[in-house]
């Protein structure tokens, strides 16, 4: 690839601004380590049912490592280690993991966990749930899978409108924790407006991680030309920080990797902002900057942090009985 110059046309020098926080949040941390330390505990193969985390750069890491990534239970030997994915899953699966003699260790993201047992709560006491998410995404499939008979999926505004329920005055609503804030805000007022009864969670469902990157955009939105989102595509959290960006009226670029960024989309940009989704390690970072550096000419970098994060998850148990360990 060419070099590019330092400077835009009317000279001006070009910026990088990296946001804070960025990348990893607690709950990757926390499933990426359960799977080391599983290999390193007990040595390939561990058996993985679907991605650990959506990153394509972590997950074939761990697959060179020893891993092993499956879609569904039926592809584990009876009796073998398996590990769930951060996304969380249903008790449907966790069945059929006993039926098979199955040694399960959970990496299930402690802030999917409670909206699991929200949603158990809920349907306990007889209420319709309102589960707002993307169908077909594995946190959803598996929050959807603890009261299915009671659990109606919404994605829209418009979703909202066509909902028809037994009993106004009985429901909830839950989300996933990986939504884009405004688009969520948007649903649960319409919910509240057309069921003034409805119930929600004692505390937002949306994860931490996901509201910090989102604010992020949102406060360097006037100060760049461009955004560039390190995550995969099948990444939700990622995914919404393109879509926050574009709706300020600011182009956005999701990118696996450095390799993915084209040439044309830093025509005339002076400021590129650089964020990375709650799944993104922080090589890929680190590997973009010094492209945008190096072959693009950007020549300066200013780290823009909107708050401090500190949150950290406890390891899960595995084991059993007496030769119980904590991880």
């Amino acid at each position: 690839m060419p070099q590019h110059t330092t400077e835009t046309l009317d000279g001006a020098a070009k910026k990088i601004i990296l946001l804070r926080p960025r990348g990893f949040c607690a709950g990757v941390v926390r499933a990426i380590d359960v799977v080391k330390i599983i290999l390193d505990l007990y040595g390939p193969p561990v058996y993985v049912r679907k991605e650990i985390v959506h990153n394509r750069h972590v997950v074939d890491e761990l697959r060179r490592a020893g891993a092993i990534f499956v879609e569904e239970l039926e592809e584990v030997p009876e009796g073998a280690r398996v590990i769930f994915s951060a996304h969380g899953v249903s008790p449907a699966v966790r069945a059929e993991a006993k039926a098979r003699n199955l040694r399960v260790i959970d990496a299930t993201c402690p802030l999917v966990t409670k909206v699991h047992l929200e949603c158990v709560k809920f349907a306990r006491q007889q209420y319709t749930i309102i589960l707002i998410g993307h169908a077909g995404h594995d946190e959803v499939i598996g929050t959807l899978g603890e009261a299915p008979e009671s659990t109606v999926l919404v994605s829209t505004v418009e979703d909202v409108d066509r909902l028809e329920v037994p009993n106004p005055d009985k429901m909830a609503y839950l989300t996933q924790t990986t939504l884009s804030l405004d688009e969520t805000k948007d649903i649960i007022a319409r919910l509240r407006e057309r069921f003034p009864a409805i119930q929600g969670p004692k505390s937002q469902d949306i994860c931490y991680a996901t509201e910090n990157r989102q604010l992020g955009v949102k406060a360097v939105v006037p100060l760049c030309d461009m955004l560039l989102v390190v995550g995969s595509q099948n990444s939700s959290n990622s995914r919404r920080l393109v879509e926050v960006c574009e709706k300020e009226g600011v182009p956005a670029y999701l990118v696996d990797d450095a390799g993915e960024m084209k040439p044309e989309w830093l025509k005339g940009v002076r400021t590129v902002a650089v964020t990375a989704g709650a799944s993104a390690p922080e090589v890929l970072v680190e590997d973009l900057i010094w492209t945008l550096k190096s072959q693009f000419g950007f020549g300066s970098l200013e780290e823009m942090e909107l708050k401090q994060e500190d949150v950290r998850f406890q390891l899960p148990v595995i084991g059993g009985g007496s030769a119980e360990l904590r991880v």
